[in-house]
């Protein structure tokens, strides 16, 4: 987990993107990728996808993207001792 990004407002985006393979074009493949990434315009998604348009052979069929929620730290647990050991 990259707490600084997360507290500059990014959240862990999960995209599943189908394609249709090139060579048979009546198949579709699937591809899983996360990130941080900044929602509603998730610029580093759409910067992606423009790249897999321009440079990439497979023809999109379809992008979901799952957004996980806000920030949760883990609850903090007393210490139970504290001293020195020598």
């Amino acid at each position: 987990m990259d707490i600084e990004k997360m507290l500059d407002g990014n959240h862990l985006a999960t995209l599943q993107i189908l394609y249709y393979l090139p060579d048979h074009p009546d198949l579709l493949q699937s591809f899983l990728w996360q990130l941080y990434d900044m929602p509603p315009e998730f610029p580093r998604i759409l910067q992606f996808l423009e790249f897999w348009s321009g440079s990439i052979d497979g023809r999109l069929h379809s992008v979901q993207i799952a957004v996980a929620g806000h920030l949760v730290i883990p609850s903090a647990r007393m210490v139970d001792f504290y001293g020195h050991l020598h």
